[in-house]
Parts: structure tokens; sequence; C-alpha cells
């Protein structure tokens, strides 16, 4: 991998305390904190064979974890101890950023290595995650196979399914019997994809004609022909579908795997569950990234480039800011005359940013879930505004309570309850109509949706509070 011997690191025995490496409760997920301490008192002290002893048995996802959870020099020294025995597939569970940086001081015959023990859809997501010059090296070293595999594989659009199927799947001619079937796939074990569900029937063109579910297949006779137990409900994915229409026609359609096809109806691959549920987690990690106002998860980003990708939205935020700043300026003689209205109006604001939030967490995941359309589109707004109508009358009356109680003044308590009722219902329309407006358009109602959202709630408040305040207080 490096230049450097990994059993360099090696020195002589040291004794340090036996912990418990498997988690103390046999249904814990993944590594216990006690074995990673372990390791990494062991990685201390350069006790190299034992750490590999103990590591040796790890899963994919766990080793993966091991190494996530090290810091950025413990987890480079890590790895070069652990090169001989890691699963290939560990390298398929690091994001982008991590996985470079894992990268960048190995070899490209062993990373070629590793390319080349993976299915052909973790490999392109592999070598996609690599840096352009990094990716051209490594593609010299890979077998042919697995370079045409990942070549073709790149052609297609970037979210595509033809980026996330893999080209290792079974397909028989139409002919053939279940015997016949169940004969081949027995001499044919070792060439077998690691996961199937299915078995796709092919005509002498290579173009799909139907699937027939395992469980189906071994229930049947040997001598009934497979054409005979074609699922009449299947679905066939086309190579450039996205990625997000793939994840929603196998939740809409309880799919273990779906055959993709080309513009031909030629069988080019196979998308199984695994891979869409890896699509789902990613979709709604950058989903929920975006509502923040982070493009992407940069845990293992340097300081300097965390600091420089989240000032984009809080710079945007500044600018929206300033509509508060005038909306509260053109109201400075009402607050000086009455100064309960400076410590109040930070309360209307807050709730209806709170509502809206709320709002617009609820429809952006029903955009993403395809929950919307336009025949329900204007239902959902007006549910939307009656609710924060609803929990407005509810706060209104609490709040007015709370006001006449402190400051004995039932006019400033009613103002109080009014301004909340119609930030509240505000911030129901602005949470529902921004999203959905921001979508219409063709942008993503994600990132930009909460500062528009925030910015209408607060101005909506103090305007309501302070315009109440001022004509019916002074």
């Amino acid at each position: 991998m490096t230049d450097h011997d990994p059993h360099s690191l090696e020195t002589e025995e040291t004794t340090l305390p036996q912990q418990q490496a498997a988690p103390d409760d046999e249904h814990e997920i993944g590594l216990s904190d006690d074995f990673i301490a372990e390791i990494l008192e062991l990685l201390d002290h350069h006790y190299t064979d034992r750490i590999q002893e103990l590591c040796r048995d790890l899963s994919a996802p766990d080793a993966a974890e091991l190494i996530v959870k090290v810091d950025a020099s413990q987890r480079r020294q890590l790895v070069e101890i652990l090169e001989d025995i890691l699963p290939e597939e560990t390298f398929s569970y690091f994001d982008h950023q991590l996985l470079n940086e894992l990268l960048e001081h190995m070899s490209g015959p062993y990373i070629a290595s590793i390319v080349n023990g993976l299915e052909s859809d973790d490999a392109i997501r592999l070598i996609d995650d690599l840096d352009e010059d990094r990716r051209s090296e490594i593609m010299r070293h890979l077998s042919r196979k697995v370079r045409a595999a990942v070549e073709e594989g790149l052609t297609f659009p970037e979210e595509s399914a033809g980026r996330m199927m893999q080209r290792e799947f079974v397909a028989i001619p139409q002919f053939w019997t279940v015997g016949k079937t169940v004969d081949f796939l027995r001499a044919a074990s070792d060439a077998m994809p690691q996961k199937f569900y299915d078995i796709y029937i092919v005509d002498p063109i290579h173009c799909f004609v139907g699937s027939v579910s395992l469980s189906r297949l071994l229930c049947a006779a040997r001598a009934v022909k497979v054409d005979t137990l074609v699922n009449e409900e299947h679905v066939t994915v086309p190579v450039d579908m996205d990625r997000e229409q793939v994840a929603f026609q196998f939740r809409r359609k309880d799919l273990l795997s779906a055959p993709v096809v080309d513009s031909n109806n030629r069988l080019v691959g196979m998308i199984t569950v695994d891979d869409v549920v890896d699509v789902i987690d990613e979709e709604a990690e950058e989903d929920i990234l975006k509502l923040g106002g982070v493009g992407d998860s940069d845990i293992h980003r340097s300081t300097m480039r965390t600091a420089k990708a989240r000032s984009t939205w809080l710079f945007v935020n500044l600018f929206t800011a300033f509509a508060d700043t005038y909306v509260i300026s053109m109201f400075a003689g009402s607050i000086e005359k009455i100064v309960a209205l400076a410590a109040l109006m930070p309360i209307v604001a807050s709730m209806g940013g709170n509502a809206g939030t709320q709002t617009l967490t609820v429809v952006i995941r029903a955009l993403a879930t395809k929950e919307i359309s336009a025949t329900n589109v204007w239902r959902i707004v007006a549910k939307e505004c009656v609710v924060g109508f609803m929990n407005g009358v509810v706060f209104a009356t609490i709040m007015t309570t709370i006001v006449f109680f402190f400051y004995h003044d039932a006019h400033l308590a009613i103002v109080m309850g009014a301004a909340l009722i119609l930030n509240l219902f505000a911030a129901g329309f602005a949470g529902a109509v921004v999203p959905l407006t921001l979508n219409k358009v063709g942008l993503d109602p994600a990132p930009s949706s909460a500062i528009f959202v925030t910015t209408v709630t607060d101005v909506v408040g103090f305007m309501a509070f302070l315009g109440l305040a001022t004509i019916f207080l002074i």
C-alpha cells in the first residue's frame, strides 16, 4: 500500500489491560466503546500483532466504524496495520472526503486490488468518489473486466440507475425448464452474484422478457418451463432513471430487486434493495443537511473548509436579517414609549419561526416522497394555515393571560394575542407555500426555504405586534 512496512510499528511486547473486545450486550449493533478504546491504547504502544488479532474477524461495516471514529493521524496508522485483513467492502462505507484522505497515501495497484474485489456497483461508486487525477491512475491497474464495467458505468448520469446498478445478475433463455435452471445455478455457483432474489428471462437478443422469484422457481416441478412462472407485475428500471425515482418504485412496489434495461429493452444490470436503502439514506441525509444550510456532511472536513462551506447561507441570512431590523426601526418611537414591547416582541417572532419550521419540514418531506401533487396541493396549504390559526388561538390565550398577569394591561395582552394568531397563521402559509413555490420553479427547496420562511415569520411577527401596539396603545 505504501512504501512503509506496516510491521515496522512493532516494538517490544508491552503489557496492556485485556479489555472486552466484543460488545457486552449481544444485541448491541456496532463496536463497543471499550473495544475502540483498547485499539487506540494498543495503537499508542505500537502493538501491531495484537491489533491485527483483535480486528481480524471484523465485518466491513465494523471495520469502517473503527476507522471513522479515530482521528486523522491514527486513522492512517491503523489502515497501514490492517491493510492485509480489511475486507474490500470496508472502503465502500466511507464518504468522499474520508475516502480520498485514506487513499491519498496508498499506491495505485493496491487501490486497484480493492476495487477488483468489489461488486461492480460498489466499484463504480468508489472510483466515482475519487479525485480526477487519482481516478485515472487507478483505472490503469484494474482488471479488464472491472475496468470495462467502471468505464461503462461512469458514462451514465451521476445519480441515475446506471450508476447504482450491478452488472452481476442471473439471466436465462426463455425456453429453459425449472430443472435445467436449478442445475445451472448449482454448477455455476462460484460465478453467481453475492445476493440475488430473482432470475431474469431474456430472448435470443438479450431483451428482457420477465422475471421469476427464487421462491417460486424452487417450489415448481423440474419439467415446468420458466416462462410460465413469469411475474406478471414485474417492474423494469430504465438505465437513465433518476435514483430517487428508483427508490420510489422500490418503496411503492415493495421490490427486492429490479432489472435495469436500456432504450432497446436489453437487460444490462440489476438493482437490489440494499442499494436502494443506501440511496434512501443518502437522499434523506442530503435533505436534512440542506435544511440546516449545510451542503455536505463535513465532519471529516478540515476546520477552515468547514467554516467556508457553512458561511454561504449565513451570508444570505445576514442580509435577510436587515428586513427584521428595518421593520423594528419603523416602530422605534413606540418601543421607546412602551418598553414592554421590546421584551415581548421576540416571543412573537420565535413562535412564528418554530411553527414555520414545523410546516416546512413536513412539506419538504412530502415533496421528497411524492405525497404532494396538483390534486392536493391547495388542500395541504389550507390545512397548514388552519393548523397555524388554531395553534395561534391556543397560544394567544395562554400569552394573553401571562401578559395581563405581569403587566396589568388588558390592551397590551390583547395585542400580544392578536399578533400571535396572525404570525402563526402566516407561518403555516409561508411554511407550505415557500417550498412548494421553489419546487415549482425547479429549485431545490431544502437549502433555502428555511431562511425565507424565517424572514417571513420575523417580519410579519414584528409588523403585527408593533403595528397593533402603535395603533391601539399609543
